[in-house]
């Protein structure tokens, strides 16, 4: 089975799996796992922040990391498309009584400054209304299909945040990929944010894990916060042992990720049933849509699964497929020849009622 429905099914390399079973432990809710501790003075090195705190998962990263910026009662602003709106629970309003002010996404994934002023300025001085307290962007941007922000985009929503006294939190769960687009290091992307999480466990190919960083002072609430939703770990060396595997090894490979996915995106356009926008394939995801009545989405995901071809869905109608770790060139290519035979299969046998 070729797998493109998410770079969460990436395996560990045999370096990790070999650190994981040499990595020194001890207790990491006493601040004393050695492995941990490296893990995170390497993460807020690459980074460019102070320090950083390991966490189980993305959304938790994102979660403690809203919570430790806002107070209850005020409100977080959010795009409308953004990982943390859609897929993350709500967490920050039931956890932390924080609220989601949601913000047009534009389809590069940037929010308007224009939007943003919009959405401070319904907040006049009317006691009714939450006050704001943090800024959350996504970089690259999932929905947007692996989209980019561009610095000069960032220095104007530095800029608009400090005006307003307001911190910036980058959703970065593939920022490294971000940086390797830009040309760029995740240092450079980060300086524009009070705060940042990214995904070991996604294109980075660890098993588990995500990491916060930010200031000394930040990174002490979000550890505090972390322990209060479960996620403080014992021995968790035997995480960042690959973690920091990932960190060392796994960054630069990610090109190739970014090289199959325009060869696929590329591919699709051989077929006149299928839309897609090359600009927005910058990374390593594609998202298209399957542009005809005679196509139904999830027939055409079900008919790739059965012949050997994960995809999965991406919302308003669209298929997404992600490139990874273990993803070869010929992968893409069978994957390309497969979709070939499921248009063809469709095109023979259209739905009841359809004659066209």
């Amino acid at each position: 089975m070729i797998e493109l429905r998410s770079d969460t099914f990436t395996l560990p390399t045999p370096a990790m799996l070999a650190a994981i079973t040499e990595a020194a432990l001890g207790d990491d809710v006493y601040g004393e796992d050695p492995t941990v501790c490296s893990l995170e003075k390497l993460a807020s090195h690459k980074l460019g922040k102070q320090a950083a705190c390991l966490m189980p998962s993305g959304t938790m990263a994102n979660l403690t990391s809203i919570m430790a910026h806002c107070p209850r009662g005020t409100k977080v602003l959010v795009g409308n498309e953004s990982d943390i709106y859609i897929y993350e629970a709500g967490g920050a309003s039931i956890c932390g009584g924080v609220i989601y002010e949601p913000v047009p996404t534009q389809p590069d994934g940037t929010l308007r400054i224009e939007d943003l002023e919009q959405a401070l300025a319904e907040d006049n001085d009317d006691p009714q209304f939450a006050l704001p307290s943090l800024i959350c962007l996504e970089n690259t941007h999932n929905r947007c299909g692996g989209t980019v922000l561009s610095l000069s985009y960032l220095e104007q929503v530095q800029h608009f945040a400090q005006t307003h006294l307001l911190p910036v939190h980058i959703d970065g769960a593939r920022i490294f990929h971000a940086a390797l687009a830009l040309g760029k290091s995740a240092a450079e992307i980060a300086s524009y944010a009070t705060s940042v999480q990214f995904c070991l466990s996604k294109g980075l190919s660890a098993p588990i894990g995500s990491m916060v960083v930010g200031d000394a002072s930040f990174i002490d609430r979000v550890r505090r916060i972390r322990k209060m939703l479960g996620g403080g770990m014992r021995q968790a060396g035997i995480i960042a042992a690959a973690g920091i595997i990932a960190l060392e090894q796994m960054v630069d490979r990610l090109v190739e990720d970014h090289i199959h996915a325009r060869r696929f995106a590329e591919g699709l356009l051989q077929h006149p049933e299928i839309q897609i926008n090359l600009e927005t394939v910058q990374t390593n995801i594609v998202i298209f849509r399957v542009a005809s009545t005679a196509f139904d989405r999830q027939k055409f995901i079900s008919l790739a699964h059965e012949h050997g071809l994960n995809l999965s869905s991406s919302g308003h109608e669209r298929i997404r497929a992600v490139f990874h770790y273990g993803i070869t060139t010929r992968d893409v290519d069978t994957a390309l020849e497969i979709i070939d035979a499921v248009l063809k299969n469709l095109r023979r046998c259209p739905p009841p009622g359809n004659t066209s």
